[in-house]
């Protein structure tokens, strides 16, 4: 006799086009990031800062010297140093998060870093510059260090890695706003709204419960970034 039980269609409650990516899907997500980081594939999701002209007809270009402009593109190229490190750390919380919401919080904060990147590698073919040659390098780095965090320190430590890694981009754009030529107001556009984006993340990491690092860790993320951010200017 027929059974009508088996006839019933499968039940809607969950669907499987609504179903969250498992963990293969999840490190295969982190792979393309990590190709299209490093094969400058990401695009933008806001337009480049604009910077603001006293005259609009004026090239932001124009008014640089040679030697200034040489100091902007070894400054830039730090910048998106850091921005390739900050797509690397956000991709490895995001791959080892607990909580589902958190990790979101990484991957939309990934894409607001994959502005930044995009920005400082618009900005550095306009110096007629180039990237680091040691982007792999930094980039495994700082998803090691996001892995790690994450798997073994747990979300709220996390957390922590962020906000005191943004703290410190911030304070470090800060300098870079002191250093940049004044002439190049098209660097400086990028670096402010790079400088606004980071206190944002730091202040919402913040919030979603972040510990507070020990001093040691501190001071050696501090001295990581420190040989980084000069190897970066030259390599």
């Amino acid at each position: 006799m027929f059974d009508q039980r088996r006839s019933k269609p499968p039940s809607a409650a969950q669907p499987r086009s609504s179903a969250r990516p498992g963990a293969v899907d999840r490190v295969l997500i982190a792979a393309d990031n990590a190709l299209k980081t490093l094969a400058g594939g990401l695009q933008p999701s806001r337009p480049m800062p604009a910077p603001l002209l006293a005259r609009p007809q004026a090239s932001p270009e124009a008014a640089v010297p040679p030697a200034e402009r040489e100091l902007s593109a070894r400054l830039m190229r730090v910048n998106h140093v850091g921005e390739i490190c900050a797509q690397a750390l956000y991709q490895g919380q995001a791959l080892a998060a607990r909580d589902g919401r958190l990790r979101q919080h990484f991957l939309q904060a990934s894409r607001d870093e994959g502005d930044h990147l995009a920005w400082c590698a618009q900005r550095l073919r306009e110096l007629d510059s180039r990237p680091s040659w040691l982007n792999p390098l930094w980039y495994a780095g700082a998803f090691g260090l996001g892995l790690l965090a994450g798997r073994v320190a747990g979300d709220k430590v996390s957390l922590g890695f962020v906000v005191e890694t943004e703290n410190q981009v911030e304070q470090h754009l800060a300098a870079h706003l002191q250093r940049l030529p004044q002439a190049d107001v098209a660097s400086r556009a990028v670096v402010a709204q790079m400088q606004a984006d980071e206190v944002a993340h730091a202040r919402a990491a913040d919030k979603l419960g972040a510990t507070r690092l020990p001093a040691p860790v501190r001071w050696a993320m501090r001295g990581a970034a420190r040989v980084m951010t000069t190897t970066a200017q030259w390599v």
